[in-house]
């Protein structure tokens, strides 16, 4: 970057993990929106468009105070953030470090020091706040519902899949035990055979490979490998198309921080069944806008899920709700204005 831009960065969302996470995926919607309304860097992997890459070597011209005479906003999500915001800060760069906690969970000694560095501390929801031994601003997640939107015909982008039935029934994310993929297939297994016009996919990164080849045996006993499809990995950018192609998504986690692709589903008007966990008490008006059961209890799940597979228009009805509740309440939008005020309140108090 060229020195003038350099000194007009305001905020710095500094991604540093090796690998591309749901944290990342985070950081790459919402920085776009804060940086139309805060001159913004991005520091790490991963940059999105719209937002000015920060290398190793514009951080030493980073250390005099921003062209407007205050502190840099230093985004932080991860320990290793945190731990580098707090380094430069002590050796002189003029930053206020901000933090957002989305554990549910009590925090170990060095991630408690961490957080009590911090400037201002976001949660991203009750939950989480109530973990943090500090004050903290709620802020819920959001997401881009003009990307994540129904279909103009959701039989006919099914039908593009490829793939057999009329309906998809979809469980997306990391293929492992905290991501719930187990429950899912075991409601698979008891279910499809009951209803032929459904199709399971499964797409997600695999962490551990004998614990899909589980979950592909599990498959094949029951006579579904053709219709319990695992696809892998797939880019980010392919997944909101799979979203408007299935039409009932199941949410599995047994534990979450927040959970996006809970509003993501919801966004593309596809009918949700959520495990209570991450934020899904918080999104999920429980009836309307989906249903939740106990996480890690394949029972529960099976007969939510039984209940929207017999009952199409229900299903469709739910997913309608759902779309609204997203839009007016856990847009990306109202999540940037949030996260927007929340800066300016912490440049005013750190002057």
């Amino acid at each position: 970057m060229t020195g003038a831009a350099l000194d007009a960065i305001e905020v710095i969302v500094p991604n540093l993990s090796p690998r591309y996470s749901g944290v990342t995926a985070t950081n790459r919607m919402i920085a776009p929106r804060i940086a139309a309304m805060f001159t913004t860097g991005w520091f790490g992997r991963d940059v999105p468009d719209g937002v000015a890459r920060i290398a190793w070597s514009d951080l030493w011209r980073l250390r005099r105070r921003a062209a407007s005479g205050e502190r840099r906003i230093w985004h932080a999500r991860r320990n290793i953030e945190m731990a580098a915001g707090v380094a430069l800060k002590r050796c002189g760069w003029p930053l206020a470090l901000v933090f957002t906690s989305a554990g549910q969970r009590h925090h170990k000694a060095l991630t408690r020091w961490l957080i009590g560095q911090m400037d201002a501390v976001i949660a991203t929801s009750e939950v989480s706040k109530s973990y943090l031994r500090r004050p903290a601003t709620v802020i819920h997640h959001g997401i881009d519902t003009t990307r994540y939107a129904p279909p103009a015909d959701r039989a006919a982008a099914w039908r593009e899949s490829g793939l057999p039935g009329r309906f998809g029934i979809g469980c997306f994310g990391r293929v492992r035990a905290q991501k719930g993929t187990d429950v899912f297939v075991a409601a698979m297994c008891r279910l499809l055979p009951r209803y032929p016009d459904f199709t399971a996919v499964v797409i997600g990164e695999v962490d551990d490979a004998s614990f899909e080849a589980k979950l592909k045996a599990d498959a094949e006993a029951a006579g579904l490998s053709n219709r319990i499809v695992f696809l892998g990995y797939r880019p980010i950018e392919e997944l909101p198309l799979w979203y408007q192609r299935i039409s009932i998504y199941a949410f599995c986690s047994r534990n979450e921080g927040f959970g996006l692709t809970l509003l993501e589903a919801m966004a593309a008007e596809a009918a949700l069944v959520a495990s209570r966990a991450g934020a899904a008490d918080v999104v999920v008006t429980e009836g309307e806008t989906g249903m939740l059961v106990p996480s890690g209890d394949a029972d529960a799940m099976t007969a939510a899920l039984e209940s929207l597979m017999r009952d199409p228009v229900r299903a469709e009805q739910m997913g309608r709700s759902a779309r609204v509740r997203v839009t007016s309440e856990f847009s990306i939008d109202v999540e940037a204005g949030r996260i927007a005020a929340l800066y300016r309140q912490v440049r005013d108090a750190t002057r």
